[in-house]
């Protein structure tokens, strides 16, 4: 099979292209590369599999309709995974604009190619903040029409996009609902990567609001492994991908103290009204579905990060985990 990946360089995207290849599939990945976080440490990502003889990298943006057209008249794919997006709740506030014109417009970019070179297969990343005012915990059967943030708006447009592409020109469709994911290599402007960095460093953890606000952390390969059997989903499907667990950030705080062997100090801020309080992942459709659960658990998964910060330490120091450009 030939996959299409796009957001390769990212977390979910390299991690996505790893098991892709480890399962012998051939993979093109396009990657922006931009500076909305440090693009060295997406370089580090890719560097663990640009080697490999199935893969090929494509520099460039998902909305940037000439160059998919492009990739689509070189390659001929099986199916598209799309994960190229605008992240970040409280950044899309600053910048909304760009958050569209990646999240939706790309979205459409790419279903237009699929549609003019007959591909058939869309795996589309979406994301829990589209549950915001849904009762605990989230299913797929919830109405989700109160979006928070103009990420979340954007990523619940580019879901109907594809409805609509599956409704009228049978392009398949399985849309992968992400619950908060990290792992080594992780997004810098994400907690999991700026609490071990912070406590390692001695550095005060900032924190927002009281720390009971819980989330349901979600190991990267976990995801991968997911959004990967969701390629052999007919039809038009959604599917919570989460921990099935979720904890305070207090209790992940604790959590971080026991992998880096050390002890944190808090500084707490006000909340943002664009956050979630909480979310809560149910995955019976994945499991009844994909035969899917998660199998690394919040500690473990915690610990393997924070041996990546032990081994990169100087990649680390050199990332600003407030760069959002």
């Amino acid at each position: 099979m030939r996959v299409l990946v796009t957001g390769a360089a990212g977390l979910i995207g390299s991690a996505t292209c790893c098991q892709l290849l480890s399962a012998e599939h051939d993979v093109i990945g396009l990657d922006n590369f931009s500076d909305y976080y440090s693009p060295a440490l997406k370089e580090h990502r890719v560097s663990a599999f640009s080697h490999n003889p199935r893969f090929k990298l494509v520099r460039g943006s998902v909305e940037n309709r000439e160059l998919i057209d492009g990739v689509f008249a070189r390659f001929s794919f099986d199916a598209v995974v799309n994960l190229a997006a605008r992240a970040g709740v409280r950044t899309s506030i600053k910048i909304p604009i760009d958050y569209y014109q990646t999240n939706l417009v790309g979205t459409q970019v790419l279903l237009e190619a699929m549609r003019e070179h007959g591909t058939t297969k869309l795996v589309q990343a979406s994301t829990s903040s589209v549950y915001a005012g849904c009762d605990l915990p989230f299913h797929e059967s919830h109405v989700v029409n109160q979006p928070r943030s103009p990420y979340a708006a954007s990523k619940l447009a580019a879901e109907m996009s594809a409805y609509t592409y599956y409704h009228l020109h049978r392009i398949s469709t399985t849309v992968v609902r992400y619950f908060t994911v990290y792992g080594p290599a992780g997004r810098p402007d994400m907690s999991p990567f700026r609490f071990i960095k912070w406590v390692r460093n001695g550095s005060p953890i900032r924190l927002f609001g009281d720390g009971s606000a819980r989330r349901d952390f979600t190991f990267v390969d976990d995801i991968a492994r997911g959004t990967i059997r969701a390629l052999e989903i007919g039809g038009y499907e959604v599917i919570n991908l989460g921990g099935d667990h979720p904890i305070s950030m207090l209790d992940m705080i604790r959590l971080v103290e026991n992998v880096t062997g050390s002890r944190a100090t808090i500084e707490y801020e006000e909340p943002v009204s664009a956050d979630m309080p909480e979310t809560w992942a149910d995955i019976g459709k994945a499991r009844r579905l994909l035969g899917w659960s998660p199998s690394v658990g919040v500690a473990e998964g915690l610990a393997r990060t924070a041996r990546w910060h032990e081994v990169n330490a100087d990649l680390e120091r050199a990332i600003d985990e407030n760069a959002t450009g």
